[in-house]
Formats: structure tokens, C-alpha cells, sequence
């Protein structure tokens, strides 16, 4: 009996290596899926391009971002270039993705559910219809209110707008007041986060604006600031314990507080006569509940209704039709949530284009792994963990 048998000898096509080129080119496309498969089921990294988070998150921080605290998003337009988003650099007007296929949304199991003051990046819910100005930049058509006189706005899906990152301030089912630039939720204060920023006045008579050491020492941004109706007032853009050591040392900190109604402000009705520091009360949708539809309110629902649940709603000659029937009541479909920026009065956030709904969230901002600012490497928030 045999126990060993003569290896069988090798053709010389089985001899012959795989050439440099073939070699390269399996390296790159194994990396480029490991890579998409991480980016789109565990993290991925973000960069922080202005200043609507400070103090908290600062320009040029980079972050990764968890997609497994919420669970995976599966992506709704899978025919796609890696890593890319919704334009391609150099190539103006080429579209890196395909909508012949629109998978519908749906999200993995995760480590549990958006929580209250959790950083969120998310998909700009008004990003979906976008114009360029004759300067390249890209403004959504909420923003200019016409578009006539733009190029054919770009319309595009969920995944594929505009990544934005605020702090979650309600949740579904939650109804949100802002009074004299103080949050509540269903009715109770809601502290503001210690890095958070606002702008206020300091009125000094001596007409001097505050020392350059101290404002080093309170980290007060000096593009920040600038003389108010007189001089004896100067306007800083404040965090928390900014405004309470000024307060100590003796000046008078008072809130730069809106006091008239302002049309740019979610639903953009005039019958809301709303501003960034004067805001609702504003009911958060939960999914399931039912709402009552009246005249008076349905301009708060018209984007959800219409786009984010894909109805045809009709609001003409004074009737509610939702695909053709007439409404007197709606059950939402999906949860929304309620983002703010720490950067109080420098961001545009849920009051400027309404709710965010449960299919745009991409991920939980986690950790800043790497920060630069004004050329250097800002060493102190590396692996700083985002709270």
C-alpha cells in the first residue's frame, strides 16, 4: 500500500507568475472593497468645515464616525464610484452615482438608538434640491426661495446629499421650545453644552475691547467680535464658562438675543412669527403617531408628508388631499429628530430647514483623531473622544 504519491508535475502556465501590473491591480481592488466595506458598515472619517460646532468641534477636526452605533444604513444608491459623494472634483456636472437602482431604506441592528445631546452626522434633508450660483457654490433652493435664473437645479437622493453634523436636541415625540435663546423640551430647561457658543454683549464704558490675554485664556475666537450700535458695547461670541468668568471679573454679559421675527426660519409661514432665539413650541414626529391636519399647521408637515414619505399632497383652494383623498389627519411613517449646532448663533440647524428624519442619519460623531488649525497640528484634541 502507498501512502505517499508523486506530486502531480506543474504546467508551465501553472509555473508562470503573475505579472506587476496584475499584481498591482489585485492589490488596489482588494483594498477598495475592505475599504468600502469598513466605510459603509463601521466608520468613517468626516472633517469639520465650519465653525457651527465650536467650541465643541472645531474647523479642521477630523473625526470618525460610528456607523454601528445606530446600526449600519444599508446604502440606498448602491450604483456608485467609491468614495465619493454626490460630485466628482474636475468634473463639473458628471454625477459619480447612478439611480437606475434605488435600494428602499433600511438599517442593520446596532448598539441602540439616537440619544438626546448625541453629535449626529447626518444627510441634509434640504439638500435634496440643489442650484449652483454663478461663483460654483452649491446652495439648496430653500435657501435662494427661486430658482429662476439658476442652472437645472441637481435633485438628489437621500445618500447622496450634502453630510452635515449638529447635536440631537429632541427626539420623536418630543415638543421643543426655545425662549430667549433657551432650550426646553417638553418643557423642561435643557442645559446648553459646556463648549457651546452664543453671541453676547459686553458693555464696557470705557470703550476698550476685552484684553488680548484674556481673551487667549477664555479661547474667545477673535474673528468673533465686533463693536455694537455704539462703543461702549462690543459683541464676543461666548461658551458657558466664558460668559460666568466675565461675569465674575465685573462686566455686564447680556445675551445678543433676536427679538423680531425672522421669514428664513423653518416653515418659512408668516404666521410663525419665529427667530433663532425665539422658536415654537415645535412637536418632533414620532413614528406612528397620528397628527391632526388644519390650515394652520400643515405648512409644518408639507415637507414630510410630500418628500421625506413620498406622498402627492395637495394644498390648493384650501383643502388637504394626500394622494388624492381628502386628509384630515396624518400618521407619520418614520421618526425625525431635532438638530442644533453648539454654535448657537452661527449655525443653520433644524431651525432654519425643519425635522430630520430617521433615513438620513449616517452615523454617532465619536473621536477627533486629528486636528489643524492655522497650519499647525492642534496636538491637545488629538483622540479627543466627542461628547
Amino acid at each position: 500500500m502507498k501512502f505517499f504519491s508523486r506530486r502531480k508535475p506543474t504546467t508551465n502556465a501553472e509555473k508562470k507568475k503573475k505579472s506587476l501590473l496584475r499584481e498591482w491591480i489585485d492589490a488596489i481592488v482588494f483594498a477598495v472593497v475592505v475599504a468600502t466595506l469598513i466605510r459603509t458598515f463601521l466608520f468613517e472619517a468626516f472633517v469639520i468645515p465650519t465653525p457651527s460646532m465650536e467650541q465643541t468641534l472645531l474647523v479642521n477636526d477630523y473625526i470618525f464616525v460610528s456607523k454601528v452605533s445606530y446600526g449600519p444604513r444599508i446604502p440606498i444608491t448602491p450604483l456608485a464610484i467609491p468614495f465619493t459623494n454626490s460630485t466628482l472634483p474636475f468634473l463639473t456636472g458628471v454625477k459619480p452615482y447612478s439611480t437606475a437602482v434605488q435600494w428602499p431604506y433600511m438599517r442593520l441592528p446596532g448598539f441602540g438608538k439616537p440619544k438626546r445631546y448625541d453629535v449626529i452626522v447626518f444627510n441634509l434633508p434640504a439638500g435634496d434640491t440643489v442650484v449652483t450660483d454663478k461663483h460654483g457654490e452649491e446652495l439648496n433652493a430653500y435657501q435662494v426661495g427661486s430658482i429662476d435664473g439658476y442652472p437645472p437645479p441637481d435633485i438628489r437622493p437621500v445618500d447622496k446629499r450634502a453630510t452635515w453634523i449638529k447635536r440631537c436636541i429632541g427626539l420623536p415625540g418630543d415638543t421643543v421650545t426655545i425662549k430667549n435663546g433657551e432650550v426646553s423640551v417638553n418643557g423642561q430647561l435643557q442645559i446648553l453644552p459646556p463648549e457651546s457658543e452664543m453671541k453676547y454683549i459686553i458693555t464696557d464704558n470705557t470703550c476698550k475691547t476685552l484684553p488680548s490675554s484674556l481673551r487667549k485664556e477664555l479661547r474667545i475666537d477673535s474673528n468673533f467680535y465686533q463693536y455694537y450700535r455704539d462703543s461702549t458695547k462690543t459683541r464676543y461670541n461666548l461658551t458657558v464658562v466664558a460668559r460666568e468668568k466675565l461675569r465674575k471679573l465685573g462686566y455686564q454679559v447680556e445675551l445678543d438675543s433676536a427679538t423680531e421675527k425672522d421669514k428664513r426660519m423653518y416653515p418659512y409661514d408668516t404666521m410663525y412669527a419665529w427667530n433663532r432665539d425665539n422658536f415654537g413650541p415645535i412637536y418632533v414626529p414620532k413614528k406612528g403617531d397620528v397628527v391632526q391636519l388644519t390650515r394652520e399647521n400643515i405648512g409644518l408637515y408639507i415637507r414630510i408628508i410630500g418628500t421625506y414619505e413620498g406622498n402627492k399632497l395637495d394644498t390648493t383652494n384650501g383643502r388637504i388631499l394626500i394622494n388624492g383623498v381628502p386628509a384630515s389627519s396624518y400618521t407619520f411613517k418614520m421618526n425625525y429628530y431635532w438638530m442644533m449646532g453648539d454654535n448657537r448663533h452661527y449655525s443653520d440647524d433644524s431651525r432654519y430647514w425643519g425635522f430630520l428624519p430617521e433615513n438620513h442619519i449616517v452615523g454617532k460623531a465619536t473621536m477627533v483623531w486629528l486636528s489643524v488649525g492655522s497650519g499647525n497640528i492642534r496636538w491637545r484634541r488629538m483622540f479627543h473622544f466627542i461628547n
